[in-house]
């Protein structure tokens, strides 16, 4: 388990690498939700999510030989992206292992910036490739199954407890875990009354499965949402989520790209469905909490484009 000062020190180690995202108030999420809504509005971070943070954190913590044997990773699309971009800046050579379904902006964004990208059938299948590569002689960054990846990423929760008002309830999108794992440790440390609950997408299940089952376990996948498409979670994410998470909600495929379209509208925010699903599951709590809510959302990325998004929006239509 990290602890807060684990997270404070990759919040040093991290600084001048990453952007200290802004977290705002949102009238526009406000008057749609009823209570009061604070963005932390992480799919402004260099490479559009979150995963730039835990990505440097690691590469940063990297001996000289360590370095030099170069890095690779597994990703269903930011975290491979993340990874490039900040392994070139390091000048360390890069590998990202993507299933066939990332979006092929990812494979052109982790190409773009260096990194050689081998593609998978699946998911499970680029875990495995990567477990392979890295008893080759790489050195693997887990894309949350790695203590020093989740204190980076807890660096968002460090910065929202540190800059948003008052809250009562957090919402975090979970793929493997590794980001609320993180953001969960720092805010019960910085704000223990806060509840937190975790988002995933239906077909994307690893943590609840996890949870109902007492420990991880494979799932499979279908949610279009490739980036919560973790195979299943590490012991090292369901052991924060079950200590420190309220509840992990599960919502559909079409209501996280309707939960994107909301955000457009009215936080005036390109998000990813990785972020839009945060928005039907904040309907849920401010339905149970009721009374007194003041919610604060971690958008965590904005990598969808144009012609994924009207695609989108076509299959699923509006509400």
């Amino acid at each position: 388990m990290i602890g807060i000062t684990d997270v404070e020190a990759a919040a040093g180690r991290i600084a001048g690498h990453v952007v200290r995202t802004p977290t705002v108030p949102s009238p526009g999420l406000t008057a749609l939700l009823g209570v009061p809504v604070t963005a932390k509005l992480e799919l402004l971070q260099r490479t559009g999510s979150f995963k730039a943070r835990g990505a440097v954190a690691k590469l940063l913590s990297l001996d000289a030989d360590e370095r030099a044997a170069g890095v690779v990773a597994v990703s269903g699309g930011n975290h491979g992206v993340a990874l490039a971009a900040m392994a070139a800046a390091l000048d360390v050579k890069a590998t990202v292992v993507m299933p066939r379904s990332a979006p092929a902006r990812s494979v052109r964004g982790a190409e773009d910036a260096g990194a050689v990208v081998r593609l998978t059938d699946g998911m499970p299948e680029a875990f495995a490739l990567m477990e392979r590569l890295r008893d080759e002689g790489l050195t693997a960054v887990h894309p949350f199954d790695d203590p020093v990846v989740i204190a980076g990423q807890g660096t968002v929760g460090l910065e929202f407890a540190e800059d948003a008002g008052e809250l009562t309830d957090v919402l975090v999108s979970i793929g493997g875990g590794g980001l609320i794992a993180g953001v969960a440790a720092a805010l019960r440390a910085r704000r223990p009354g806060v509840r937190i609950w975790g988002v995933e997408t239906e077909g994307a299940e690893a943590m609840s499965q996890a949870l109902a089952a007492g420990g991880p376990v494979p799932v499979a996948l279908s949610s279009i949402v490739s980036t919560l498409s973790a195979p299943s979670v590490s012991r090292l994410t369901y052991d924060h989520v079950s200590a420190l998470v309220d509840e992990v909600l599960v919502v559909s495929d079409a209501e996280a790209v309707r939960g994107s379209l909301d955000l457009a509208e009215h936080a005036k925010v390109w998000t990813e469905p990785a972020a839009g699903c945060l928005l039907p599951a904040a309907r849920r709590v401010v339905e149970r909490v009721g009374d007194g809510t003041r919610l604060g959302l971690v958008v965590c990325g904005g990598n969808a484009s144009i012609a994924d998004m009207t695609a989108w929006a076509a299959r699923f239509g509006p509400r």
